[in-house]
């Protein structure tokens, strides 16, 4: 018996694609080849949310809605930050794990 796999759709906020560039650009300045590696990391580990999403933990912090983010480590520092609505993941953050919260795109709705 076959099993039908769910595949999401993955949207990814401007403000996380220029929060990864900045990442990237960050990193190309000490390693070219260091930061290509990361951009391919982040973006498989984006790309592996169409499927099964919710094997992720829950990202929850006092000044967000509890349970309403997960995350996903990404290349041993990085965060991804998401959300999941109606089939769709939305991407929300990409955060380095190094640094403060208060540095955060995410916000108490």
């Amino acid at each position: 018996m076959e099993t039908e796999e769910i595949v999401f759709r993955v949207i990814v906020d401007p403000a996380a694609n220029d929060r990864m560039y900045d990442h990237f650009e960050f990193l190309a300045r000490v390693s070219e080849s260091a930061a290509e590696k990361l951009l391919e990391q982040l973006i498989a580990d984006i790309r592996s949310l169409e499927y099964m999403p919710y094997r992720n933990p829950r990202y929850d912090r006092p000044y967000l809605e509890k349970g309403k983010y997960r995350y996903k480590l990404s290349a041993d520092r990085y965060r991804i930050v998401y959300q999941i609505e109606n089939g769709v993941v939305y991407v929300d953050d990409i955060q380095d794990c190094k640094q403060s919260d208060s540095n955060t795109l995410l916000f108490y709705e």
